[in-house]
């Protein structure tokens, strides 16, 4: 018989993954890839599923190893050939995944387009039912989608496209099933045939995509646009426990990756944000400003660190308030956010001598709560309790020194002067030596590394005031060298003043 060979990769890096999935013309050189898995475990469900010709495995992998999953192909899928993947100091896993019968394997860094189809036709030659045969078509439409949505470039002709896809424009449509995956099958059959029913010309395809959400790509009409939407928002009133949504329209099937991400997803972030829909589409949603500033890790620490709970706590509250009201944050970015302040403000409990164990103990709870809302308010929640509880604790008092605080806030008061540990130590009645000590063991930085960044944090203050020039700032803040101000602003910052300046400063 003659057929395409049907091939598995199995890798748990992404990138290589996509590598080999771009290094040939799989379908041109008579071969399909039909699946594709993370470990072994991962890769044995794909199997049974689709039945392969050949799997490419990698050695190393979690949960399943290569060498594991070559053994049980061996014993239950005989038929199947198995090329390793392997790095230089892997040769005795190697060695021992040839006695299970694995056809050949090929060295990571020396991997390239030719290797690996000669690798995969010697393993051809090993299947004596199959005979591929090369297409001399040009490449399949759901390949050049593979390429375009994972960044590759595609060499598929112009005429391919221009068959496969005969109207104007282009829409993402789409659901977001990470906690009901397995729906997705009858979905896609609910949303085509409710498609062929009010939609008179479409093309549809599914999309490549690996982060919880699942879509399809139509190349309609403009004056089709309409019933489109029409269909997608009865769907989504029939469907309240999916979160769906239609992308901006473009014109080129090439931009397809671009609209996913900064129209699609974007779309779908704002689910997250309106708990209360579950349909979006491009016009429905009003563009919010961004927040000005990221969120000043440093400064809010310095706040807890001289104990202004108060003025901390209101600065985290306003900064979060920001994101909720403009959306302006992607959701995996925002739950980050939320964890990291809450790991943060433990380990400055901690660290302040106030007794934490409560927070600390429950802090992995938080994390996990955050990392499964489905909606901002559930996200906010779990912060506002832990605050709650951050309030109750620094109203206890805390074992550190209080000439801790009396240094803090002379250096606040003092920093645009010429202060020196010398000087300080005279005037709190410490020997310089064991101010240093002191200071680094309560402060937990040392004392040049604490008053630059006071420093820098208050340039960015003066900075937000554009009739005061940088040079004058630079004064303002303690420095008599300008360039060195710069320097010292670019190291802590990751960029000059004045760029700073117009990034955030409008």
């Amino acid at each position: 018989m003659s057929d395409l060979c049907k091939v598995v990769i199995v890798d748990d890096e992404l990138l290589i993954r996509q590598g080999i999935k771009h290094y040939i013309q799989w379908e041109q050189e008579g071969f399909q890839i039909v699946g594709e898995a993370s470990n072994g475990q991962e890769a044995l469900q794909v199997i049974d599923a689709v039945r392969p010709h050949i799997v490419i495995t990698d050695i190393v992998m979690p949960v399943m190893d290569g060498e594991e999953l070559t053994k049980v192909i061996r014993n239950q899928y005989p038929d199947i050939e198995v090329i390793v993947l392997s790095s230089f100091g892997e040769f005795d896993y190697v060695r021992s995944t040839f006695q299970h019968g694995v056809t050949d394997y090929i060295l990571k860094p020396t991997l390239d387009g030719d290797i690996l189809l000669k690798t995969l036709n010697k393993a051809v030659e090993k299947i004596p039912s199959l005979t591929i045969k090369k297409q001399t078509n040009e490449i399949s439409i759901q390949a050049m989608l593979d390429k375009w949505m994972t960044g590759f470039e595609s060499d598929g002709g112009e005429t391919a496209v221009i068959e496969a896809f005969p109207y104007s424009n282009y829409l993402i449509i789409g659901v977001d099933v990470k906690k009901r995956e397995s729906s997705w099958p009858s979905l896609e059959k609910t949303i085509t045939d409710e498609l062929e029913k009010h939609v008179p010309e479409f093309v549809r395809y599914p999309l490549p995509t690996e982060d919880g959400y699942k879509s399809l790509l139509l190349n309609v009409n403009e004056e089709t646009i309409p019933s489109v939407i029409t269909c997608i928002e009865r769907l989504a009133a029939s469907y309240t426990h999916f979160n769906w949504a239609v992308s901006d329209p473009f014109k080129a099937v090439q931009k397809v990756k671009q609209v996913y991400d900064n129209s699609f997803v974007r779309l779908m972030n704002h689910a997250f944000y309106y708990p209360e829909k579950n349909f979006f589409r491009y016009e429905g949603i009003k563009e919010q400003p961004s927040v000005n500033e990221p969120f000043n890790l440093t400064a809010f620490t310095e706040m807890f660190k001289r104990e202004q709970f108060e003025k901390a706590m209101d600065y985290l509250q306003s900064h979060v308030s920001d994101i909720t009201t403009t959306n302006s944050m992607n959701v995996a970015e925002f739950k980050r956010f939320l964890s990291n302040v809450i790991f943060n403000i433990t380990l400055l409990l901690n660290n302040m001598g106030f007794d934490s164990s409560t927070v600390n103990q429950k802090k992995f709870a938080y994390f996990t709560a955050i990392e499964g809302a489905d909606h901002v308010g559930e996200a906010v929640d779990q912060l506002q309790q832990f605050l709650a509880e951050v309030t109750t604790i620094v109203g206890q008092p805390s074992t550190n020194d209080p000439s801790v605080k009396r240094i803090l806030d002379y250096i606040e008061e003092h920093y645009a002067e010429p202060l020196t540990l010398t000087e300080l130590a005279k005037r709190f009645h410490f020997n310089p030596t064991y101010l240093s000590t002191y200071f680094s063991t309560h402060i937990h930085e040392g004392f040049t590394e604490y008053v630059t960044k006071v420093r820098i944090e208050k340039s960015l203050e003066l900075l937000q005031n554009r009739n005061i020039s940088i040079s004058d700032i630079s004064g303002k803040v303690g420095y008599s060298d300008h360039s060195y101000f710069c320097k010292v602003f670019k190291k802590l910052k990751g960029m000059s003043p004045s760029s700073y300046r117009k990034q955030f400063v409008k």
